[in-house]
């Protein structure tokens, strides 16, 4: 009666799946990375609302870290 389905493990996975993981993971990090360094090296003036906020919401799954490069950055003035 319960058709809860098993997770699957890596060894459960096929070789492509195990690199999509990977690539998925990869590209994560890499937006996090270059959000923090973005967020630390941007002055304050320059980034719509609060360093500290920013900083917490791109630990957020890709969404996070795409927000601030789309809505969090001032753009115009160098």
């Amino acid at each position: 009666m319960h058709d809860k389905k098993k997770k699957k493990t890596w060894k459960d996975m096929t070789p492509g799946q195990r690199v999509g993981v990977f690539v998925t993971g990869a590209v994560q990090m890499g937006l996090l990375v270059a959000a923090q360094r973005s967020i630390s090296k941007t002055p304050a003036a320059q980034i719509r609302g609060n360093k500290a906020l920013w900083r917490a919401a791109s630990f957020i799954n890709f969404f996070g870290p795409l927000s601030y490069f789309l809505f969090g950055r001032r753009r115009g003035t160098a």
